[in-house]
C-alpha cells in the first residue's frame, strides 16, 4: 500500500531513493542547491505540505522534536565526577597497566646492548606519550556521540553532522540532527562532506571501517581475557616449576567462568571492587620503578629525547621495525579506553590516566630498562627479576590478581559497543540491562556475556599457552587504532571544522605512527593473528547483513506510514438525519467502504510514534474488519535513556482529528505516548486503567482550556448536561461557541467511560515479511542476502511476549510485508 509517497512540490517527481529512506537532510540539501534561506525553506515546506498533503498547522507543530526525548550526554562534577575515576582505574587501566609484565620480553628474543634498550625505552615512553596520552586522551576522546565512545560512536557522529545513514524512524526522534550549513564549512571541510554524501562508495566504506572497528575491539575482547588469566596463573610456575599444563588451563577456565558470572553486579559495583587491586598494582610499579632507577643505572632517562628512539630504527633497520610488535604491546586496552567512554566521562577517564596510570608505568618501564641496563638476562622476566629484595611474594599476589582484572577492560567495552550497534539497527534488539541508577550508560547484555565467556573458554582450551596467544594478540588493538585515526581526521574536518593543513598534518603524524605499528604487526598474521581478523570479518559480515535487512524493511514500511485522514472519512453533513448512513467510511483510496463501530476501547500499538502517522495494524485492521473501537488510541512506546520519567512528564495524549462539533465521529481517535526510563515498567496489566485515566484528565484538560468544563466542575457532572450534542440547536451553533465545546467536552468523556467499561483489548500487529520475486539473475545475490536476515530475524524471540501484557486482552492482526 502506497497512499501518499513523498512528492517534490517543484518538479512532482518521487524522492523516494531506491538505496534509502528520504530524511530531513535531504531535503536540506535540497533547500540549499535552490538557494533557499532556513526560514524561506521551512515557509517553503510548511505551505506545501498543507497545500498537496492536506496536513494540518497542528500536525507540523507536533511533527518537531521534543527535547525530552532527545538523548544528552551526562556530566559529572565534585565526588561523582572522583568517583568515576576511581570506577575507572578497576575497569580500563587493568590490560595497559599490566603490560610491563611482558613488554621488554615480547620486544627482546637475546641479551639487547645498551643502546637497543635506550631506544626501545624511548620508543615506550614516547608511544605511551604520543598515542595514549596525546592522541586519545587529549583529542580522540573528544569525538563522542553525547557521551558515547568507540569507533561506531564516531560513524554515528558523523552521521548526524552528515546524510550518510538513514535511521530506523523508531529512533529519529531521539536523535539531534546537527548538519552545518554549506555556507559555513571551509573549502575542506566543505569537499570532505561532499565527498562523503554523494558517493554511495564512500558511504559505504564509512560505514564498513565503523563496523570493522567494532568487530575488532569484540574479537580482541574473546583473546584478552584467556591471555590475561592464563599468563596470571602460569606466573604461578615461578613458585611451583612442576605445575602442569592442565592445572593451569583448569585453573584459567575456572577464574574465567568466576568472572563472567559477577558481570550481573554491574559496571560501577565491579569498577568499585576491582579499583584497589589495579591502585595497588600501579603503586608497586611505581615504587618498583624509582627503587631500579635510584639502585642501578639512572642513565636509562635519557631516553625521553625521541632521537633515540630514531637512532634504534637506523641501527637495527628491519630487526628494529619488526621489535614494535613487542612494543605495541605497552599500549594494548588503549581501544577499550575509548570504548568504555560511555561507562565513565572524558573529564574521569583523562584524571584516571594522567593523574595515576601515566606516571606508574612511565616509572615502570624506566625502572625496569635501569635493572636490565646493570643485570644481563633479566630481560627474560622484567617485572619478578627487578621486584626490591622481601616484595616477590607480595607482588606475585598482586601481579596474578592485576593480571585478572585485566580482563574486565574488553568485557566492559564489548557491552558499550554492542549495545551502539543495536541501538544503530546493525544487530537484532536484545536485552540490555542498566545496572545504575546514577551513571545512565554503564550497562550489562546477558546474551554477550554468555557468549563471550564460551568463547574465552574455548580460547584458553585450544591455545594453552601464552606464546601461541601472543601471536594471535595486538594486530586488533593497532588496526583498530588506525581506524580511529582515519574517522577523527572526518570529524575534525566536517564537525570541528578545523583548516584542512592542521588536520592533515595531524592524520599523516599518527597515521606514519599507526602504519608504522600496523605493518609490523601484520606479520604475526600467518602466526595466528588470522583468527581474530577471521573472527572480526564474520561479525562485521553480520552486522553488515542485519542492517541491509532493515534498511529494506523500513523502505517498505515507509509505504504505510500516512496520517489517519488518509484513511477515515465521515459522512457529509447533510446526511445527518439518514439514521442508514454509516458515520464514517473508508476514504476512496482504501475503497471507500462503510466502517463500523464495534464497542470498548481498543489500544493500537504504534512502534514508530510518528505524530502524523497511523499504526500499520491499525490500517490492516481496517481492511479486514472494516471497523473500527468505540474509542480508538495509537499508543506508541518511547524508550529514554535515563533510569525513571517524572509522572507528569511521563504521558503525552493529542487527538488524530481536530476537536470539532458534537456528532463527530473522528473525534474518539487518540494518539498516546508514554516516555519511560529503564526502571520503569510501562507495559503490564495496569496499561488499560493507565491509559484510561490519561485519556480522562486530556479530555477534561481540553474542556477547560476551550471553555467546555469550569476548573472545578467533577467529572461526575458529565453525565448531565443541558444541551445535547445530537440535538437540533447544537447542530445549528458554531464550533466555538462554549455550550458546543461543553456538549464536546461531555460527550467525549461519557463515550469514553463507556467505551472503557464495556471492553479494553490491545491490538499489536503480527508482521511477516518476505521477499519480492527476482526478476533478473543480478537480484539473485540481494534475495539470498535478505533470506538470510529473515532467518536471523525469525530466530531472534516474539517482542509480544516481552510486552508482559495480559494475554486475555491481546488481539494480534497479522499481515505480509513484501521487501
Amino acid at each position: 500500500m502506497n497512499l501518499l509517497p513523498p512528492m517534490s512540490p517543484d518538479t512532482g517527481k518521487d524522492l523516494r531513493a531506491p538505496e534509502e529512506a528520504i530524511t530531513r537532510n535531504r531535503v536540506q540539501i535540497a533547500d540549499e542547491a535552490l538557494g533557499r534561506t532556513p526560514s524561506d525553506a521551512y515557509a517553503h515546506r510548511r505551505s506545501n505540505s498543507l497545500k498537496h498533503y492536506n496536513v494540518s498547522e497542528r500536525e507540523l507543530k507536533e511533527d518537531e522534536k521534543d527535547e525530552r526525548d532527545i538523548k544528552k550526554r551526562q556530566n559529572f562534577h565534585g565526588r561523582y565526577l572522583l568517583w568515576l575515576a576511581y570506577q575507572s582505574i578497576g575497569v580500563i587501566y587493568g590490560d595497559i597497566g599490566t603490560s610491563p609484565l611482558y613488554v621488554y620480553s615480547s620486544t627482546f628474543t637475546s641479551e639487547p646492548s645498551h643502546q637497543d634498550l635506550i631506544g626501545a625505552l624511548s620508543l615506550i615512553i614516547w608511544t605511551l606519550t604520543l598515542i595514549v596520552t596525546v592522541k586519545y586522551i587529549l583529542i580522540v576522546l573528544r569525538a563522542d556521540d553525547e557521551g558515547e565512545g568507540g569507533t561506531f560512536a564516531v560513524y554515528s557522529l558523523l552521521s548526524r553532522y552528515a546524510n550518510i545513514a538513514s535511521r530506523d524512524p523508531r529512533e529519529e526522534r531521539s536523535i539531534r540532527m546537527e548538519r552545518v550549513r554549506t555556507s559555513e564549512l571551509k573549502t575542506g571541510s566543505k569537499a570532505a562532506r561532499n565527498i562523503m554524501e554523494r558517493s554511495r562508495a564512500m558511504k559505504f566504506l564509512l560505514k564498513l571501517i565503523g563496523v570493522l572497528g567494532v568487530s575488532l575491539i569484540m574479537s580482541d575482547g574473546v583473546l584478552t581475557p584467556a591471555q590475561s588469566v592464563l599468563g596470571a596463573i602460569q606466573g604461578l610456575e615461578v613458585v611451583v616449576p612442576n605445575i602442569t599444563s592442565s592445572t593451569i588451563i583448569g585453573a584459567s577456565c575456572g577464574i574465567l567462568i568466576c568472572l563472567f558470572l559477577i558481570q550481573p553486579l554491574g559496571t560501577s559495583k565491579i569498577g568499585s571492587s576491582f579499583a584497589p587491586i589495579v591502585i595497588i598494582w600501579l603503586v608497586f610499579n611505581l615504587a618498583f620503578g624509582i627503587y631500579n632507577l635510584a639502585h642501578f643505572d639512572h642513565s636509562v632517562l635519557k631516553a625521553f629525547s625521541p632521537s633515540y628512539a630514531i637512532d634504534f630504527f637506523v641501527r637495527n633497520k628491519t630487526d628494529g621495525w619488526k621489535s614494535l610488535g613487542g612494543i605495541l604491546l605497552a599500549f594494548t586496552g588503549v581501544e577499550a579506553l575509548f570504548a568504555d567512554l560511555g561507562a565513565f566521562t572524558r573529564r574521569a577517564i583523562q584524571m584516571s590516566w594522567l593523574c595515576i596510570a601515566y606516571p606508574c608505568l612511565l616509572l615502570a618501564y624506566i625502572g625496569q630498562a635501569a635493572y636490565i641496563s646493570s643485570n644481563k638476562g633479566s630481560y627474560s622476566n622484567p617485572f619478578f627479576n627487578s621486584v626490591p629484595p622481601g616484595m616477590f611474594y607480595p607482588s606475585l599476589v598482586i601481579a596474578i590478581l592485576a593480571a585478572i582484572v585485566a580482563s574486565q577492560t574488553m568485557i566492559t567495552a564489548t557491552f558499550q559497543l554492542l549495545s551502539q550497534i543495536i541501538k544503530l539497527s546493525y544487530f537484532p534488539q536484545i536485552k540490555v540491562k542498566h545496572t545504575s541508577k546514577i551513571f545512565h550508560n554503564q550497562i550489562y547484555i546477558p546474551w554477550a556475556n554468555w557468549l563471550l565467556m564460551i568463547g574465552t573458554v574455548c580460547v584458553t582450551a585450544a591455545y594453552s599457552n601464552t606464546t601461541r596467544l601472543g601471536e594471535a594478540y595486538g594486530v586488533c588493538v593497532i588496526l583498530v587504532t588506525f581506524i580511529t585515526t582515519c574517522m577523527v581526521s572526518l570529524v575534525a574536518l566536517v564537525i570541528w571544522r578545523l583548516p584542512i593543513l592542521l588536520v592533515m598534518a595531524g592524520f599523516l603524524f599518527f597515521g606514519t605512527l599507526d602504519g608504522l605499528y600496523l605493518t609490523s604487526a601484520l606479520t604475526k598474521v600467518p602466526n595466528g593473528a588470522w583468527f581474530t581478523l577471521g573472527l572480526a570479518l564474520i561479525l562485521s559480515s553480520i552486522f553488515i547483513l542485519w542492517r541491509y535487512g532493515k534498511e529494506n524493511q523500513w523502505r517498505a514500511e515507509a509505504e504505510d506510514r500516512v496520517p489517519p485522514s488518509h484513511l477515515l472519512t465521515e459522512r457529509p453533513v447533510e446526511q445527518e438525519k439518514e439514521a442508514s448512513t454509516p458515520i464514517l467510511r473508508l476514504t476512496p483510496a482504501l475503497g471507500g467502504g462503510p466502517v463500523s463501530r464495534v464497542r470498548g476501547l481498543g489500544i493500537f500499538f504504534d512502534k514508530t510514534g510518528s505524530p502524523n502517522g497511523t499504526p500499520v495494524v491499525f490500517i490492516h485492521f481496517l481492511q479486514k474488519f472494516q471497523a473500527a473501537p468505540a474509542v480508538t488510541v495509537f499508543f506508541h512506546s518511547r524508550p529514554l535513556s535515563c533510569p525513571t520519567v517524572a509522572p507528569e512528564d511521563r504521558f503525552s495524549v493529542s487527538r488524530c482529528f481536530p476537536l470539532a462539533g458534537p456528532g463527530m465521529a473522528l473525534q474518539h481517535m487518540y494518539r498516546v505516548t508514554v516516555r519511560h526510563g529503564y526502571r520503569d515498567n510501562i507495559l503490564g496489566s495496569d496499561l488499560g486503567p493507565t491509559i484510561y485515566e490519561n485519556l480522562r484528565n486530556f479530555i477534561m484538560r481540553e474542556g477547560v482550556e476551550t471553555g467546555g468544563l469550569a476548573r472545578d466542575e467533577s467529572s461526575d457532572e458529565s453525565a448531565s448536561s443541558s444541551l445535547s450534542p445530537t440535538s437540533h440547536t447544537a447542530a445549528t451553533l458554531t464550533p466555538e461557541d462554549p455550550r458546543v465545546q461543553q456538549a464536546v467536552t461531555r460527550e467525549s468523556l461519557a463515550h469514553l467511560e463507556a467505551a472503557y467499561h464495556d471492553l479494553v483489548v490491545n491490538i499489536v500487529g503480527k508482521e511477516q515479511m518476505r521477499i519480492a520475486d527476482p526478476t533478473s539473475p543480478a537480484a539473485w545475490p540481494r534475495r539470498i542476502a535478505l533470506a538470510m536476515f529473515l532467518w536471523l530475524r525469525s530466530n531472534t524471540g516474539s517482542k509480544v511476549a516481552n510486552m508482559n501484557l495480559d494475554i486475555e486482552k491481546l488481539v494480534e492482526i497479522g499481515f505480509v510485508k513484501v521487501i
